[in-house]
């Protein structure tokens, strides 16, 4: 099968490989819709230890089980492989559990490739109506779903006022999921004049440059979709007293965050990574239902085509929130 094989920092190259055989449990996934994630571009770069080369990345896919009980059904792949039986799976918080894997990490190779493995219980099916790249956005936008359930334990999220840094898929995904649960206003900063441009012609959301917020405004709730030591220091400067900084980004890890501020105004700060296996689910329901609007904001590519996309994320040429990559558009 064809594979986009990460070889080295700035390398993808597409390659010849083995197709996955699936074990006990699993089901062979032809892949026929995946998504480049900020971590992708993060290995990419070579920041991410956890993904050495070469290695196989993309996590955020969709396709058609092959063989087996479920041949021929549509499916959306929740990425994240858990034990099922230690504490954090038994108490619904499987996405923290110890021994978690996820495909695009070792031992598990990703889903830039024509197919790929998953065990059934990661599998969801997807309607009949539903186009298979909006349905491989299931996996980011469950970020974003998770995000502000988690918020939604220290702060109200109905009637409040949410600000969310990056106009990427894991940022939009938090704001419409924020919409969603019925948030009264969402502004989101995103420094790319062309992305806000079609952020706000694609979802009718307030998008705005970092330099048109106002240094005094605060908001009950800040979602950092980035991670970076500018964005942490943003959101604590603009978390109202007692409000919630939720932090999803993994751009960097040190640095930003006003401590100070923090403990003398009793603001609530809190990660949050991936999803549950419920979350996800409920995610994929809430997308499939059209309550998270119509998912038109995607970009196509094929996997021949991956380097440059690449390359062209790289350069923030791409006024997308999502590319999203077809194995078998070639």
């Amino acid at each position: 099968m064809k594979a986009l094989v990460y070889e080295g920092v700035r390398t993808v190259s597409l390659r010849e490989v083995d197709v996955p055989e699936p074990k006990a449990g699993e089901h062979l996934i032809r892949v026929e819709a995946v998504g480049i994630c900020g971590s992708d571009m993060h290995a990419y770069l070579g920041h991410d230890e956890r993904r050495p080369a070469p290695l196989i990345l993309g996590h955020e896919a969709a396709g058609t089980v092959v063989g087996g009980a479920w041949d021929g059904k549509r499916v959306t792949v929740n990425p994240l492989v858990t034990c099922g039986n230690c504490d954090a799976c038994r108490s619904g918080q499987d996405n923290l559990c110890g021994t978690r894997q996820i495909i695009s990490m070792p031992p598990r190779e990703g889903a830039f490739a024509q197919y790929v493995t998953m065990p059934e219980r990661n599998l969801v099916e997807i309607p009949n109506q539903i186009d298979v790249r909006k349905a491989a956005l299931v996996e980011p936008v469950a970020c974003g779903w998770h995000a502000t359930k988690v918020a939604e334990r220290s702060v109200t999220i109905s009637g409040s006022t949410a600000l969310v840094f990056g106009g990427g898929a894991i940022g939009l995904g938090a704001a419409l999921s924020l919409v969603a649960r019925g948030a009264a206003s969402v502004r989101i900063v995103e420094p790319s004049e062309q992305r806000r441009m079609y952020l706000r012609e694609r979802t009718g959301l307030d998008v705005i440059h970092p330099d048109e917020l106002g240094g005094k405004e605060l908001f009950d709730l800040v979602v950092d979709g980035v991670g970076y030591s500018g964005t942490r220091e943003a959101a604590s400067l603009h978390a109202r007293p007692g409000g919630v900084i939720v932090h999803i980004g993994l751009g960097e890890s040190f640095g930003g965050l006003d401590i100070r501020r923090l403990t003398l105004q009793e603001i609530t700060f809190v990660g949050t990574y991936t999803y549950t296996a419920h979350d996800f689910r409920e995610t994929a329901e809430a997308l499939f239902s059209g309550t998270l609007g119509p998912i038109d904001w995607i970009s196509t590519r094929s996997l021949s085509e991956g380097a440059a996309a690449f390359a062209e994320l790289l350069e923030g040429r791409c006024e997308a929130p999502k590319i999203v990559l077809e194995p078998w558009m070639d």
